[in-house]
């Protein structure tokens, strides 16, 4: 997530030093002596953290590709996920010893780094480098957290993998005590003087964590451990440790807390709130007053107010590849769920679909103004896009389904039968079978594409610069809403101001996004109901930040989200010319149909782990 790690690191891989005989020894002493090498050690260390946006969308991980809000045409290791066809022996993207090889390469350079001899090394350089290394080993934590649950903690320690396989025998910490180590590591980064704050950083440091990052990392970490996955999970009650004198403290425990904590709600309203007190962000808006440039602006332009930290400043050549359609000389192959379409609100801010019946059609909140009986019936309306491309609203007939929806819709959700902006020229685009948009293999399985991390004011062939939100205020807001209200819920006690503060920072982001207060569009909402209109929020203003596969599970939603039909248009309705688009494609109709079972909420520890450590339980169900 460095800007700076883009150049080839001197050291490749981890078992340059890991495996070293001993007489090497003399070669990993000179390291230590020259600060260049020293430096490439490091950028070593860091060279684990994830880069999901520097490949081609899905080749690296799971998260969109196995998230109900997505379908991607190209077939990877997601697709197990999706068919529920995954166990110990073959788990897509596993990233288990990855994440600890990492760790270990921090604590490498933690306690070495201090020896670096070399006349020419600026203490200070050291010191940035020392704390960014401390900040990964705890996000690599925080990676594995969120994929495996509690995981085992080293802290210091560096594994002798040349020791006896006895010698290797550890049991996981307990869910909680890895959340607290996590904790109390970015709190030692944060109070680190070498540590700054976003708006501290020269430009040339853009990409480092900082102060904010810190507090970003806390707030979703409680977020999710606030959540009923962490948080009094009776599926997970079995999960314990063996019984062991080797680790007293650990032996027999409950791994996840079985008991619900409704205080850790409170504790994850407080972490949000510290990036609020950072004062180094705030909501990007380009100035024009035009919501739909503000909201494609959080992705398109570099550096903004409101990123927090990104995978560093990189060429949106896959995002593109990925979302454009094959007319125009790319893959096409990302695009929504009929699902994640239905999700977004009307411009009067009050969401249509409440939900489906049995064979998938929508119930329609009448208030709305949506009509489930004319939503295929084209008519004739006007399509805004003035302000994100180069032309201004102009005249469309298609369903009205997609009429009259929010910002957030248009500058994301790219439909059959409409123009593709590129730059000065446009380009109809028919997703049929057949069509310009679905000509080869290459196509969109719903019948949409996502858009948003496109910027339709380039030429053809052209891609942006991404720095891709992998924090923003944005989440953090969200994060802070619903802990709040989750706290109203359970009747925890908030500090002054709080509640009132939640609901204006969810105002400032609707206004951003072109919306009246969610109070206002739904006066005498009831909590419980303010936080399912959270949760909707949250899905449309994070779509495709890998948010969406993350919050279903710890919510515990996943089996009725992620499982089953998955919805779009009738893509193999075959057209009579390359841009024009066949009544007989709007039509809901299933894709696929996708599998979730209660076992799948956390990924399996490998069956090798399990052989190589006899102490270590395996998750529910595996």
């Amino acid at each position: 997530m460095l800007a700076f790690m883009a150049g080839t690191a001197l050291f490749t891989s981890c078992e340059d030093f890991l495996d070293r005989q001993e007489d090497e020894k003399l070669t990993f002493d000179k390291i230590w002596e020259d600060r260049g090498k020293t430096k490439q050690y490091w950028l070593n260390a860091m060279s684990f953290l994830p880069q999901y946006n520097g490949g081609f969308i899905g080749d690296s991980e799971p998260y969109l590709g196995a998230s109900d809000e997505c379908t991607i045409a190209y077939n990877r290791e997601y697709r197990y996920i999706n068919f529920g066809s995954w166990n110990a022996s073959s788990i897509p993207y596993y990233k288990f010893g990855h994440y600890y090889n990492g760790i270990r390469e921090c604590n490498i350079f933690l306690q070495n780094a201090d020896r670096c001899s070399d006349p020419l090394l600026v203490r200070a350089d050291l010191e940035k480098w020392k704390l960014q290394a401390r900040f990964a080993r705890a996000y690599y934590y925080f990676l594995l957290m969120r994929d495996y649950g509690p995981v085992f903690l080293l802290g210091d320690e560096l594994l002798d993998f040349t020791a006896s396989t006895e010698g290797l025998y550890r049991p996981r910490n307990t869910w909680d005590e890895c959340v607290n180590y996590v904790v109390s590591e970015l709190e030692a980064c944060i109070a680190d003087p070498a540590m700054l704050k976003q708006s501290e950083l020269q430009t040339t440091e853009y990409g480092f964590a900082t102060k904010g990052t810190c507090h970003a990392v806390i707030s979703r970490l409680k977020l999710y451990s606030a959540r009923p996955l962490f948080n009094g999970n009776s599926l997970y009650a079995k999960v314990k440790n063996p019984v062991t004198d080797a680790f007293p403290e650990l032996s027999g425990v409950n791994l996840f807390p079985q008991t619900f904590d409704a205080n850790k709600w409170l504790e994850a309203a407080k972490a949000a709130h510290k990036v609020f007190e950072d004062g180094s962000y705030s909501l990007y808006r380009k100035g024009n007053g035009n919501p739909y440039e503000d909201y494609a602006g959080v992705a398109l332009e570099k550096w903004n107010s409101e990123l927090i930290y990104t995978d560093g400043a990189k060429n949106g050549f896959y995002w593109g590849m990925g979302t454009t359609p094959t007319s125009q000389g790319a893959y096409g192959a990302i695009g929504p769920t009929q699902q994640l379409v239905d999700a977004y609100a009307m411009n009067s801010g009050r969401y249509p679909i409440t939900g489906y019946t049995s064979s998938g059609a929508p119930i329609v909140d009448a208030l709305s103004g949506y009509s489930a009986e004319n939503e295929l019936v084209k008519s004739s309306w006007t399509y805004p896009i003035n302000g994100w491309t180069k032309f201004g609203d102009f005249g469309i007939t298609a369903p009205n389904m997609y009429k009259d929806r929010e910002p957030r819709f248009y500058v994301t959700v790219f439909f059959g039968g409409n123009y593709w902006f590129h730059g000065g020229s446009y380009t109809t685009v028919s997703f049929g079978k057949g069509g310009n948009g679905n000509s080869s293999h290459d196509y969109p399985k719903s019948g949409y594409l996502c858009q948003r991390f496109v910027d339709n004011k380039l030429e053809k062939g052209n891609w942006p610069t991404i720095t891709f939100p992998e924090f923003r205020l944005g989440e953090v807001y969200l994060n802070f809403i619903e802990s709040v209200l989750e706290c109203k819920k359970n009747n925890v006690t908030l500090p002054a101001g709080y509640e009132e503060e939640a609901m204006t920072k969810w105002a400032d982001l609707r206004d951003r996004a072109g919306l009246d207060p969610i109070t206002d569009v739904y006066p005498g909402a009831s909590v419980e109901e303010l936080i399912e209109l959270c949760r909707k929020e949250r899905r449309v203003e994070l779509a495709f930040e890998r948010h969406r596969y993350f919050d279903t599970r710890t919510w515990m939603i996943a089996e009725e989200t992620d499982g089953g039909p998955m919805y779009g248009m009738n893509t193999e309705a075959p057209v009579t010319s390359p841009t024009a688009t066949p009544d007989e494609f709007w039509k809901r109709t299933v894709f696929e149909t996708r599998v979730f079972n209660k076992n799948h909420y956390l990924h399996p520890f490998a069956q090798r782990e399990l052989d190589r450590n006899k102490l270590l339980t395996q998750n529910y169900g595996w």
